[in-house]
C-alpha cells in the first residue's frame, strides 16, 4: 500500500556541521551541477534506475522521477565551522577541487559563511578552533544551535531543514548513564557534563526543532538511547553512521558495487598469467576469442552502456591472458580499473581514490533520502539507508546487515513500499511457472 508523501515543496536547509573537504566538495558540486558545468556523478538519487514490476515489463525510471526528492535547484546550504572562512575559502585550502571548478561557483561558495561551531578540544585534539560558541553550560550550546537552525530557516525561507553530520571523527567514548535516557541526557546539559560530545549537541538541537539528523561519521552522535528516544518523541528521522566511501567501499565492492552507487567506469584492464594446459591453449587468439566473449560479457552486462550511458557509455575494457609455464596450474592476475566521480574526477582502483569525491554524492544522497523519509512519516532509525553507511544504525539488539547489495535491495524496496509499488525479491520463479503451465 502506497504511504502517504508529503511533496517536497519550497526550499530544503541542508545544514552541516563542519564545512570542511567533504562539505565543500558537496557544496561546489551541487553548485556546478545547478549551473550545468558538471554532473552528478556517484548520487544514487540523481542518476540510478529502479526497477519496477515485473523484468518483463521494462519499466525503469530514475530514482529522482520515482520519487518526490528535493531538487537540487530548491537546495540551500548553510553550516557551523571552527574556522571562519566561508565556503569558497575553505574549499580552496581542502584542495580536492580543481581552482577553476571554485572560480566557476566563487559567488555561491562565498555566500555561505560558517556560524560558529560548538567545539570541545577535548574530543578533537589535533583541532585548534578560534570560531566557536560560548555558553556556561552545554544547555546554553544546544540552545544556540537551535537559534541557528530557527534563524537560518526563516532567513532564507526554507519550508524544510535537515541537518548533516560532517565534522571530524571524536575521540572513542563508551556508553554512559547520562545517554540512557532523554532525561538523564537533558539533566547533564542543564549540568554541563563534560561527557557530551559536540556532535551529540548537534543531534539533540537538531531533532529539538524537528530537523532529520544524519551522522556522517562513526561518533556516537545520535546512536544512544536518549538521542533515539527524543527522535521518537518528536517523529523526527535520523541515521548514522560513517559514510561509505574510499577503502572499506572498494573493498566490499567492485563492478557490482560501482554500478549500485553511480560510479563512472572508463576502463578496465586484465592481464592473468597462467601455465598450465589452458594457458598453453589459450595461447592461441582463437582459442583465447573464445574465452574473451566471456570475460567482457560479465562487465558489459553488469556495467550496462545502453541504460547508463553517462557512466558507462565510453567503457574500454581490455583482458589479457599470457601463457607463462613457471606458473604452471597456479594463475595470478592484475586488474587496473579506472572510474570517474562527483564532478568527472577520475579515480583508480589499485588502489588511489579521492574521498571527498566519494564523500560528496553520499552526503547529498542521504540528505535527500532522509528528507523524503521525514515527508513519508517515517520517523526515528532509518535502517534502510544503511547502504551508505560504514557503521549502520539499527534498532537495539538488531545486529546490522553489512552486505552492500542486501544493503541496496532494503533501499529499493523501501521506495517501492513508499509509492505502493510490488517489492522485489529477485526469487523469479514465477516466470519459469508460466512455462511449465503452458506446457
Amino acid at each position: 500500500m502506497k504511504q502517504q508523501v508529503s511533496e517536497a515543496k519550497g526550499k530544503l536547509g541542508i545544514l552541516i556541521p563542519g564545512l570542511g573537504a567533504v562539505a565543500t566538495t558537496l557544496i561546489a558540486g551541487v553548485a556546478g551541477v545547478n549551473k550545468g558545468y558538471s554532473k552528478p556523478i556517484g548520487s544514487v538519487s540523481q542518476l540510478s534506475r529502479i526497477r519496477l514490476g515485473k523484468r518483463t515489463e521494462d519499466r525503469n525510471p530514475l530514482i529522482k522521477d520515482f520519487v518526490p526528492l528535493a531538487k537540487l535547484e530548491d537546495i540551500v546550504f548553510g553550516g557551523w565551522d571552527v574556522y571562519a572562512d566561508n565556503v569558497y575559502e575553505a574549499a580552496s585550502k581542502a584542495a580536492v577541487l580543481e581552482p577553476h571548478q571554485l572560480e566557476q561557483v566563487r559567488a555561491e561558495l562565498e555566500s555561505i559563511v560558517p556560524m560558529k561551531a560548538v567545539f570541545d578540544r577535548e574530543f578533537v585534539k589535533n583541532l585548534d578552533g578560534t570560531h566557536i560558541k560560548e555558553g556556561l553550560t552545554k544547555r546554553d550550546l544546544a540552545d544556540a544551535v537551535q537559534a541557528d537552525i530557527e534563524n537560518f530557516k526563516a532567513t532564507h525561507h526554507c519550508d524544510r531543514i535537515v541537518v548533516l553530520w560532517c565534522g571530524s571523527t571524536e575521540k572513542y567514548i563508551a556508553g554512559s548513564d547520562i545517554f540512557d535516557s532523554l532525561m538523564n541526557f537533558e539533566d547533564a546539559l542543564d549540568q554541563n557534563d563534560q561527557r557530551i560530545p559536540p556532535s551529540m549537541i548537534y543531534a539533540y538541537a537538531a531533532l529539538k526543532q524537528g530537523a532529520p539528523y544524519v551522522n556522517g561519521a562513526p561518533n556516537l552522535s545520535c546512536d544512544v538511547p536518549a538521542i533515539e528516544e527524543l527522535a521518537k518523541l518528536n517523529r523526527v528521522a535520523i541515521a548514522g553512521k560513517d559514510f561509505k566511501t574510499g577503502q572499506t567501499l572498494m573493498k566490499t565492492i567492485v563492478a557490482p558495487g560501482l554500478q549500485a552507487r553511480a560510479l563512472g567506469v572508463e576502463g578496465w584492464f586484465s592481464t592473468n598469467i597462467l601455465g598450465n594446459r589452458d594457458g598453453l591453449v589459450l595461447d592461441d587468439p582463437e582459442n583465447f576469442k573464445t574465452k574473451e566473449v566471456s570475460k567482457l560479457s560479465v562487465l558489459e552486462e553488469i556495467l550496462d552502456a545502453k541504460k547508463n550511458p553517462e557512466l558507462y557509455g565510453n567503457l574500454y575494457h581490455k583482458v589479457r591472458i599470457n601463457y607463462y609455464p613457471p606458473h604452471g596450474d597456479n594463475k595470478e592476475s592484475w586488474d587496473n580499473i579506472d572510474i570517474f566521480g562527483w564532478m568527472g574526477y577520475k579515480m583508480q582502483i589499485n588502489f588511489l581514490c579521492r574521498d571527498s569525491i566519494l564523500a560528496a554524492p553520499v552526503a547529498l544522497d542521504l540528505a535527500l533520502f532522509i528528507d523524503l523519509a521525514q515527508r513519508a512519516g517515517m520517523h526515528g532509525i532509518q535502517e534502510w539507508l544503511s547502504f551508505y553507511l560504514k557503521s549502520p544504525q539499527t534498532a537495539p539488539g538488531l545486529p546490522a546487515e553489512h552486505d552492500i547489495f542486501k544493503q541496496l535491495i532494503k533501499l529499493q524496496n523501501t521506495l517501492r513500499h513508499m509509492m505502493g509499488e510490488d517489492l522485489i525479491t529477485h526469487l523469479g520463479l514465477d516466470y519459469y511457472q508460466e512455462l511449465v503451465d503452458n506446457m
